[in-house]
């Protein structure tokens, strides 16, 4: 029998050179946020319900300013996480989160929606499964919560601004397991950063997978990521549906991927 090497494997090793180097590309994303900005603004309305966004590793609320600003465009009302960079968990920051998120809701006397991009998109998990009665839906953005630990390119960051490497986060066992509210993992195969096959929900009534061609350094201002964050916030809990590929959605989008190369 032929031995296994498991850094050969999908979703245990990063993505290549030639992926990261595609990383290059964010900037074109951003522009194309900017020409996109009119259809954007033809998605529907929200009714000022709330909805926090997290940052990924390393960034602030400088780096998602642009889609809270969608969303508060389109009627929602945004929150930052407030917590300057996220430098991983550490200290009281998995508390912080989930004391914000249960005083936004307090505020607005309704669940608050979460988002969260790449590592950001952990935390946005992890206080939905503590508070899952406060919670409306939790929406991730190329956030690495299944496969290997070390099939990022951010890991030694991750670690050297930690003291640990994220399997040694005592939380990251559980973080494959979906939240019991209405969840959907944006991803794409072309990240850089994050190898695809860690952003891949298990099946389920409540949880999916959207694909859809971005970098991860831009994924959160990528046209066509915010088309389908907004598409996804407007659904009612009470009926919510997977995302519909009818129409020119199907030009872009992917749903259903499973853990296969």
């Amino acid at each position: 029998m032929t031995a296994t090497n498991p850094k050969a494997e999908p979703g245990k090793r990063p993505p290549g050179p030639l992926l990261l180097l595609l990383e290059a590309r964010a900037p074109w994303e951003f522009a194309a946020s900017f020409a996109a900005a009119p259809w954007l603004r033809r998605l529907p309305k929200g009714d000022g319900r709330p909805v926090i966004v997290y940052p990924g590793l390393g960034a602030s609320d400088v780096s998602t300013a642009p889609l809270r600003r969608l969303l508060l465009d389109r009627g929602y009302a945004p929150y930052g996480w407030k917590q300057g960079r996220n430098l991983g968990s550490r200290g009281q920051v998995f508390e912080n989160c989930v004391a914000q998120a249960a005083e936004v809701a307090r505020v607005h006397g309704a669940p608050v929606s979460l988002v969260g991009w790449s590592l950001g998109g952990l935390y946005a998990r992890e206080v939905a499964k503590m508070q899952p009665e406060l919670t409306r839906c939790v929406i991730t953005l190329g956030s690495p919560f299944s496969g290997h630990p070390n099939a990022t390119n951010a890991w030694r960051l991750y670690r050297a601004v930690n003291g640990r490497a994220p399997h040694e986060d005592e939380r990251y066992a559980q973080l494959r397991i979906a939240p019991s509210v209405p969840t959907t993992s944006i991803f794409s195969r072309s990240d850089g950063i994050v190898a695809w096959h860690c952003s891949l929900n298990e099946p389920g009534p409540l949880a999916e997978n959207i694909e859809l061609p971005s970098s991860h350094i831009g994924m959160a201002i990528n046209p066509l990521a915010l088309y389908a964050v907004i598409d996804r916030l407007a659904q009612d809990p009470s009926t919510w549906q997977p995302f519909d590929l009818r129409g020119v959605r199907r030009w872009f989008f992917r749903i259903g991927a499973s853990n296969t190369p």
